[in-house]
């Protein structure tokens, strides 16, 4: 090797260390202190446009901008004298040509040895940038910011913004409280009117006589259950045999007057059955909760050492995972596994709210295997090495939610369970990272783990309500407005501090005035009886970043979809204005159509229910773009427009079950694969799913 070589590499050696230092953990961090910990080694790409920091102790570290990361492996092959040619991804939009002129530029003005021989004294930095792959920024995924490790100015910058966020965040949360309430005095004034000319203010109510016997149903129960605890109280001289390991599976674990709390666990218990938490661990090192509903009657919760967050590598089929589930459940009587996934700003509790019309305990009693995923941060921010203060904790957005977090919970849920595959079902934000997490440019490998995906009020394209005067203001602002208004860590936090110290019953009627003043929903088909219990499992910490997708001036409110520009919607409401001309140019277009598909052969089987009074989201429009054979591999396999329904109906209306759950109940077992209905349960309330009723059930299938 000559001089030359030797001082090349060596000089890349430096710059290799000091590109670590800007990636890892801590700035004092070296690749030369073998007992540091979070010391950056290489970038590892989730997908081409996800890269993640691989520490020297095997943690991970959240994405960082592209460049950045290949900077770091291009360095880092430099200072071991090997070659490394970065991969070009391929953005959808992009023609073949593109991708080839791409090609050859990188050929062209990558690294090669009569660069590495050439004179020291020219600049490495301008080589290493022409090294660089050159970068393809889908509009509706812009770069995230980079903070890097903490410095006195990195510091100043957070605090500066903290302090800017702290007073102005809390000002728009109180114009909008403000608003929520002088927007109800009207209602307020003729509910008090009602009252003193002696009539019922609540009459008028789609289901007022089954809110009031449901109303009586549940001052039975808690009368009941008040008597059942004083005859088995030491007082009266019972002795509870707390050896018996009989239980009855419809006698409720929990009762009496309902206590408010955001305790999944504790609305399991009133309904007869319980949960258990998993920790898991995302391929960018975030901890996030997985609750399992189980029935108690039949199955022994997990070790927690069992349930601890394991390795951040997913669908990694280790020999030695215990599969505590699967060894529950012999063949012939086992449960099919079904993950939910909450909607914005909620949380897994959403499903689990409704006593026994809750979705996730309908579910399980039905006889499924019942998981409830939570997205990162949630109640709770954990990270691996990150702490909450630190601004790189918050750097992620709805991309990273489906990229990310979604294949840990599924990873995980089939880990337990022994399954090739699993039923999905999600609910408004999370139909929005699923959607985005199989588009053929993410993760569409996923798709190949799930039996089907369940819908409720797909997010994927914008409502009407986008246009209001306080979502407008924020996509005014310019993105740097939008950090300085509500920072670069959690999006108003004050929210989660009410949550904490307000009474159950303040903080429910608080949040529901709050938040269907923002989103334009009623509780017209709720049970107002247990109104106050839906809000208590939100709002949850969501990143600023994330916020900003949803609502600043350059994504989803800018672009109104997505996976795709306004203009290319544009297109496509020009192509549906003649339905004789799409008949006529159905043909020719199939092919072109085709070409602009967001989805390849890896999706899933589809079933939507849609809300057709729902002004936050507009699901017809998704349903109109697989009717119209936009998507050609998307195969649906169930849709229902419910034309009363708004955002939260389909999972907290009265008659919820009646017109989702039942049908929810029903896809799921008929999508379910082959070898999983041989060895799984019958479904309760589902014809055909018994021996007998196979062959009708497939006669139902080819139909």
């Amino acid at each position: 090797m000559s001089q030359t070589q030797l001082r090349t590499r060596a000089r890349a050696s430096v710059d290799y260390e000091h590109q670590a230092e800007k990636l890892s953990l801590d700035p004092d961090c070296s690749v030369h202190d073998g007992d540091a910990n979070g010391v950056a080694v290489k970038a590892t790409f989730i997908t081409p446009l996800d890269p993640v920091i691989v520490t020297n102790d095997g943690n991970r570290l959240p994405s960082v901008p592209v460049q950045e990361a290949h900077k770091i492996n291009i360095l880092k092959a430099r200072a071991e004298g090997r070659p490394h040619r970065p991969k070009v991804p391929r953005p959808r939009g992009l023609s073949r040509f593109d991708i080839q002129n791409d090609i050859q530029n990188v050929a062209k003005n990558g690294v090669n040895r009569e660069e590495l021989l050439q004179d020291d004294r020219e600049s490495e930095t301008s080589r290493l940038d022409e090294a660089l792959p050159p970068t393809h920024t889908h509009p509706l995924f812009p770069p995230l910011p980079l903070y890097g490790p903490p410095t006195f100015l990195r510091n100043l910058h957070c605090l500066t913004f903290q302090a800017t966020s702290a007073f102005l965040s809390t000002a728009f949360l109180l114009v909008i409280v403000l608003g929520a309430l002088f927007t109800s005095i009207p209602h307020f004034l003729k509910h008090a009117w009602l009252r003193m000319t002696f009539r019922d203010p609540n009459a008028e109510r789609v289901f007022h006589e089954e809110e009031k016997r449901r109303a009586d149903k549940r001052k039975e129960e808690e009368a009941e259950w008040l008597r059942r605890m004083r005859e088995l109280s030491p007082e009266n001289g019972h002795q509870e045999n707390s050896s018996s390991s009989t239980i009855n599976q419809y006698e409720p674990l929990e009762g009496g007057p309902d206590k408010l709390v955001c305790d999944i666990r504790y609305y399991a218990r009133r309904v007869s059955l319980d949960a258990e938490e998993f920790r898991v661990q995302t391929e960018d090192g975030f901890i996030i909760t997985l609750w399992h509903v189980y029935d108690p009657s039949e199955y022994t919760p997990s070790a927690e050492a069992d349930r601890r967050a394991k390795s951040p590598r997913v669908f990694t089929k280790q020999k030695d995972f215990h599969q505590h589930v699967q060894k529950q459940y012999p063949d012939g009587n086992r449960r099919y596994p079904v993950l939910l996934v909450h909607g914005l700003l909620q949380s897994a509790g959403a499903y689990c709210a409704n006593d026994d019309d809750s979705l996730a305990f309908l579910l399980c009693k039905s006889g499924y295997d019942v998981w409830l995923g939570n997205n990162r941060c949630g109640f709770e921010p954990e990270h691996s090495l990150l702490q909450y203060r630190d601004p790189r904790m918050w750097a992620w957005n709805i991309r990273q939610m489906g990229v990310m977090d979604l294949p840990a919970l599924i990873s995980r849920v089939l880990e337990e369970t022994g399954f090739e595959k699993l039923g999905l079902v999600c609910h408004s934000q999370g139909t929005t990272e699923t959607f985005v997490a199989l588009a053929k440019e993410q993760r569409p490998d996923i798709g190949d783990k799930i039996s089907v995906f369940c819908a409720l009020a797909p997010a994927v394209y914008a409502g009407p309500l986008i246009d209001k005067m306080y979502l407008k203001f924020m996509r005014i602002i310019s993105p740097q407005m939008f950090r300085v208004f509500f920072g670069i860590h959690s999006f108003i936090p004050l929210m989660m501090t009410m949550h904490r110290i307000l009474p159950g019953k303040v903080y429910g009627f608080m949040g529901y005035l709050v938040f269907s003043f923002l989103f334009n929903w009623t509780d017209t088909r709720w049970d107002r009886g247990i109104r106050d219990r839906l809000f208590q499992f939100s709002p949850v910490y969501v990143s600023a970043e994330s916020m900003r997708w949803w609502l600043g001036r350059e994504c989803f409110t800018k672009q109104r979809c997505i996976l795709a520009t306004r203009e290319s919607a544009q297109q496509e409401d020009f192509e549906d204005e003649s339905e004789e001309e799409r008949r006529e140019d159905a043909m020719s277009n199939q092919a072109d159509r085709g070409r602009t598909a967001w989805y390849d052969e890896h999706v899933p089987p589809i079933a939507l229910w849609v809300a057709g009074s729902d002004n936050l989201v507009d699901g017809r429009r998704l349903l109109r773009r697989f009717e119209r054979g936009r998507e050609p591999h998307v195969n649906v396999v169930h849709s229902k427009v419910i034309e009363e329904y708004e955002h939260l109906d389909v999972l907290w209306a009265i008659d919820a079950v009646e017109q989702v759950g039942k049908e929810v109940r029903e896809v799921l077992w008929k999508t379910m694969p082959e070898d999983a209905r041989s060895i799984c349960r019958e479904i309760s309330g589902v014809v055909g799913s018994s021996e007998e009723g196979q062959a009708s059930n497939t006669d139902d299938e080819s139909k």
